[in-house]
């Protein structure tokens, strides 16, 4: 099938985080998936939605009728990983404000691609108390995708998606090389062509650290990433404030960047 509006809603990963900067501009997993897009459907008109950030609940709140005014036959939603790692987290909760996104969508038309999320005990030590809650979600966000017929992504059974490579230093976005495996991962679960599963395909094994390398590693992260994190938690400011979408209308795509959005 040939797409021609594409909208992607979600949160920090969605606007590209982790691959490229505020002042060059964010590329990121939706950015290169719209590039796939207009190469396989000259025409393709694109908007993204996201803004760091952003809750379920706001995604839904500040995003949803704005796509759904776009009208568009493609639509992501990325949403929920800001409520995991928030007190109060409520997967249920969660998982209806996801839920009620995919009923709009399908209902408006669009064919709609969700994700589940990775073990973020994995990819930060520091983070595994609440492993329970990423589960739950995910479980929650499996069954609510097949009640609508999203196309979901499945990231989490696969180890290689909480290797360090695949996300930037501050372990809560994804790097470029992360961006592009999960835009390849979307291009083939659309059956785009030029698209195949080696965005699956294991990377090479790394050395494993030292125990002294590995506590100076947690230590520099917890003071450089997750001390200001929790310091704005605490004054209740959040990363996405005064922030708007970065493409908040339809526009066409342009291929600079050319090749697949997959990474060896």
């Amino acid at each position: 099938m040939t797409y021609m509006r594409y909208v992607a809603l979600g949160d920090s990963q969605t606007e590209g985080l982790g691959d490229g900067d505020d002042v060059l501009g964010h590329r990121g997993w939706a950015d290169r998936l719209a590039e796939h897009l207009a190469r396989a459907g000259p025409g393709l008109l694109y908007a993204n939605l996201a803004v760091r950030g952003r809750t379920a609940a706001q995604i839904r709140d500040e995003q949803l009728a704005a796509a759904l005014e776009l009208r568009p036959d493609l639509a992501t939603v990325m949403a929920g990983m800001n409520d995991v790692i928030r007190p109060g987290f409520d997967a249920a909760r969660v998982a209806g404000v996801l839920e009620e996104m995919f009923a709009a969508l399908v209902g408006a038309g669009a064919r709609v691609v969700t994700v589940t999320f990775p073990d973020i005990g994995r990819i930060a030590p520091m983070a595994r108390p609440l492993v329970p809650r990423v589960l739950d979600v995910n479980e929650r966000i499996r069954e609510a995708a097949a009640r609508h017929g999203v196309t979901l992504v499945d990231t989490y059974p696969l180890a290689y998606v909480t290797d360090a490579r695949m996300w930037s230093r501050d372990r809560l976005h994804a790097s470029p090389m992360g961006h592009a495996r999960f835009a390849a991962a979307v291009a083939h679960a659309l059956g785009l062509p030029g698209s195949d599963d080696t965005w699956m395909a294991p990377l090479p094994a790394l050395p494993v650290p030292g125990m002294w390398r590995a506590a100076a590693a947690e230590a520099r992260w917890l003071a450089t990433f997750a001390g200001p994190w929790i310091g704005r938690r605490l004054r209740g400011r959040s990363s996405g404030d005064g922030r708007t979408a970065k493409r908040p209308l339809l526009a066409p795509v342009p291929c600079d960047h050319g090749g697949s959005p997959t990474i060896p």
